[in-house]
């Protein structure tokens, strides 16, 4: 089973940035469609961006030009830069592929100030 670690959240201002890592064990992440989801309290979780294994992306209309999810398969990490936050972005962060097939991790938290 595949392991996901996430990280590179904390506590930011509005129109800062921040930089998420998701590390993940096992052989298969070369060849998995993945994606970034996000969970803010009392919400469901949401799929924010994806990226195929040979780095075609995809996002969500509200952070379109303000988020940008990439992979580096040599390391098994995928990653999301997220510039120009916003507080509407407070959220726990979560890498799964885009399917959820693995079980997920703990994510990271991101908490922007207004």
């Amino acid at each position: 089973q595949v392991q996901l670690v996430e990280s590179g959240g904390g506590l930011v201002q509005a129109g800062g940035s921040l930089r998420l890592s998701c590390a993940a064990s096992g052989s298969t992440f070369s060849i998995s469609f993945m994606g970034w989801y996000r969970q803010a309290p009392g919400k469901q979780r949401e799929l924010v961006a994806t990226i195929t294994s040979n780095g075609v992306t995809n996002y969500v209309d509200n952070v379109k030009g303000r988020f940008t999810i990439s992979r580096d398969n040599a390391k098994n990490t995928m990653y999301l830069q997220m510039n120009n936050l916003t507080p509407e972005d407070t959220a726990v962060y979560y890498c799964n592929t885009a399917q959820t097939s693995w079980s997920w991790g703990q994510g990271t938290q991101v908490t922007v100030s207004s």
